[in-house]
């Protein structure tokens, strides 16, 4: 990996062994012959790609599609069934609300147990607490048991261990879905900060707006297989494309063309269309391509081109 890298993953592929019942398992685990039962399925097929020191790095896709056992891979939770993945500097990860923290003990507590696990001492936690404490804005709650908390309240203080830690990698896994407007808000402020300073995000999420926000760069996963990597608003754009669309839908319907009679059909001057064009050249396009707007004007009663439509129930 070279030294401008802070995440390199090659050649990643991810392997599970599947199977129709837990009888099949036994039969496969005690068959005389080591007759097989079960079937393979690639969560993950052959994923490479390299994360810059600084950068945050968006990775969208539709559900199954792969990108939380990409982080999972990432954070040395899974192991790959083959590639390598190289990750420079110590890692701060929210990929489930509340994972890592024990509902008996206190939110004071858990912010030590974390806070060890990332391998501060008590000195240096305690130097960081104030301002966790500040940034989760949870009140008397921080000493009553975990158990307790809303789901808000564990995203709170979870979000404020992870970013008040000045971790070098933030792997952020679609936790922050469950705030309120203001906390993302304020969250996405503290994330641009960090990210200012030298930080590198790794930011999984289904909220396109929030990926274009904070990612120059993005990834779109389709079924375990790389589709695109590169700017993050066309990412989103083929993101778009794919939805609505899928082949594995037994009751799809298709669409049929209806011919249209004499009486409709109609001659149409396009050149003043294609002159007055509003449609900006470079727009992003959504959709599964099957229909395409070249050009679009819009003009007002008297034929004059405007901005102002009015629209009459």
């Amino acid at each position: 990996m070279t030294n401008n890298n802070a995440i390199s993953v090659k050649n990643v592929t991810k392997t599970y062994r599947l199977y129709n019942s837990h009888a099949d398992r036994v039969k496969e685990a005690f068959h005389p012959l080591r007759k097989k039962y079960h079937y393979q399925f690639n969560a993950l097929n052959d994923i490479s790609f390299d994360v810059k020191r600084g950068e945050a790095f968006g990775i969208i896709g539709r559900n199954g599609s792969g990108k939380s056992t990409l982080l999972q891979i990432v954070c040395r939770i899974l192991q790959p069934t083959s590639g390598t993945v190289d990750t420079n500097g110590r890692i701060s990860a929210l990929l489930e609300l509340g994972a890592g923290f024990n509902p008996e003990f206190t939110g004071r507590e858990n912010v030590y147990i974390n806070g060890k696990i990332l391998g501060f001492t008590d000195v240096e936690i305690d130097a960081r607490f104030d301002e966790i404490s500040k940034f989760a804005d949870i009140g008397e709650f921080l000493d009553q048991p975990v158990k307790v908390y809303s789901s808000g309240m564990v995203l709170r203080l979870a979000f404020a261990v992870q970013v008040c830690v000045e971790p070098d990698l933030l792997i952020i896994d679609e936790a922050l879905s469950v705030g309120d407007i203001f906390f993302q808000q304020k969250c996405f402020s503290r994330m641009h900060e960090i990210i200012s300073g030298g930080t590198t995000c790794l930011f999984v999420s289904h909220d396109t707006a929030a990926v274009q926000n904070l990612c120059r760069r993005a990834m779109l996963l389709n079924r375990g297989k790389i589709s695109f990597i590169g700017d993050a608003k066309e990412t989103v754009s083929r993101y778009f494309a794919t939805l609505g669309s899928n082949s594995e839908l037994k009751d799809q319907v298709a669409l049929k063309t209806m011919p249209l009679s004499k009486s409709d059909k109609k001659t149409i001057d396009t050149s003043d269309i294609h002159v007055h064009n509003v449609i900006p050249n470079g727009a992003n396009r959504h959709g599964q391509g099957k229909l395409k707007i070249v050009a679009n004007r819009v003009t007002d009663r008297y034929g004059a081109d405007t901005s102002q439509v009015q629209i009459k129930e």
